[in-house]
C-alpha cells in the first residue's frame, strides 16, 4: 500500500464496528495471508487491518450490489467518484430526487456517488431496502454534512487496491476460495435482534433471518473444527449464546444510536465468538515474553 493518509471507513454503517475494532485487532493474528469479510458494510476492521499492513491478500464481500460496486468504483475511479459526489447538495429536495432514481439508469461511478450521498445526508447513516429493493430512509436534516470527502476516499481506494470484491451469499463466498490456517476470517452479520422494533436487517432485499444465523453459527463451528482463525460479532441474546454454545464468548458493552427515541440510546450487549485457532491474548503475550 502507498504512502498517504491512513485509511478509514467513508461510509457510516449501522453497527459499525469503531468501538470494538480494537478489541477485534488484538484478536486477529499478527499476520495474515488471506483476510475475508463477507459482511463488508462499512469496512472498519479491513481498513484497520489495511492501515497496519497485517494481510498480503484480502476478499471483501457482501449481499448488497449497491454496496460492493460502490467499494468496486472507489478502488477503480476514485476521481470520477469524487467528481460525482461534487455535483450533490444537502437539500431534501435534491435528496429526495436522488433516492427515487433508478440505480440501473446510472453509471456505475454515478451509482456509487449516490449511495455515498444517500449514506451521509440519510437518516442515522442507515442503509435500508424495502421488499422491491429501493432505498427508502429519510433525509437526515444534518446542517454540515462532508458529502464529499476526497482525502479519505483516496486513502480508502489505494488501500483497496488488489482486494478481491464479490457480490455473494457469505457461505458462497467462502465455499469456492477455502480458507486456511493462515487466514483470518472475520464475520459481522445483521444481528439478531433484541426486540421487535430494534430490527435492521433490510439493507438488501432478502432479509438476514433465523435460518441465516443458523447457516452463519454452522459455519463458524466448521472454521473452528479446520482451525481457521476467525471472529463473529453479534448481538447478545438468549438466541446468540444458544448458537455460538460451545464456542469462545466475550461479551461487550457498546453504545449504539440507532434507536429512533433519543434516551433509549446508550450501551447494549454484543459478544464477539471466536475459533478455537485463535489463542486468548494474554496466553499469546506470555508466549511472547518466553525466551
Amino acid at each position: 500500500m502507498h504512502e498517504g493518509a491512513r485509511p478509514a471507513p467513508f461510509l457510516k454503517w449501522a453497527g459499525g464496528k469503531r468501538q470494538l475494532l480494537p478489541r477485534i485487532l488484538d484478536l486477529a493474528p499478527r499476520r495474515i495471508d488471506t483476510y475475508y469479510e463477507p459482511f463488508v458494510g462499512g469496512g472498519a476492521v479491513f481498513f484497520g487491518l489495511a492501515a497496519e499492513q497485517r494481510f498480503s491478500h484480502a476478499v471483501l464481500a457482501d449481499a448488497n450490489p449497491e454496496l460492493v460496486n460502490c467499494y468496486e468504483r472507489v478502488r477503480d475511479d476514485v476521481e470520477g467518484v469524487i467528481a460525482a459526489l461534487r455535483k450533490h447538495r444537502n437539500e431534501a429536495r435534491a435528496y429526495y430526487r436522488v433516492r427515487d432514481e433508478s440505480p440501473a439508469d446510472l453509471s456505475l461511478t454515478e451509482r456509487a456517488a449516490r449511495v455515498i450521498y444517500l449514506n451521509r445526508c440519510g437518516y442515522n447513516g442507515l442503509y435500508r431496502v424495502n421488499s422491491e429493493g429501493r432505498f427508502n430512509v429519510p433525509f437526515g436534516r444534518y446542517v454540515r454534512p462532508r458529502i464529499c470527502d476526497p482525502e479519505r476516499l483516496t486513502a480508502a481506494s489505494r488501500a483497496l487496491e488488489n482486494v478481491e470484491l464479490v457480490c455473494d451469499d457469505f457461505l458462497n463466498v467462502l465455499a469456492d476460495r477455502k480458507p486456511g490456517r493462515g487466514d483470518f476470517v472475520y464475520l459481522d452479520p445483521p444481528y439478531v435482534p433484541l426486540s421487535r422494533t430494534s430490527s435492521f436487517t433490510a439493507y438488501a432485499k432478502r432479509a438476514f433471518g433465523p435460518t441465516d444465523q443458523q447457516r452463519l453459527a454452522d459455519l463458524l463451528g466448521e472454521l473452528s473444527e479446520g482451525r481457521v482463525p476467525a471472529v463473529l460479532s453479534n448481538s447478545d441474546c438468549r438466541e446468540t449464546r444458544r448458537l455460538y454454545d460451545g464456542l469462545r464468548i466475550q461479551r461487550v458493552p457498546v453504545r449504539r444510536a440507532i434507536n429512533s427515541v433519543a434516551h433509549r440510546r446508550g450501551p447494549v450487549g454484543e459478544i464477539l465468538v471466536r475459533t478455537e485457532a485463535i489463542a486468548r491474548p494474554a496466553r499469546r503475550a506470555a508466549a511472547a515474553a518466553r525466551p
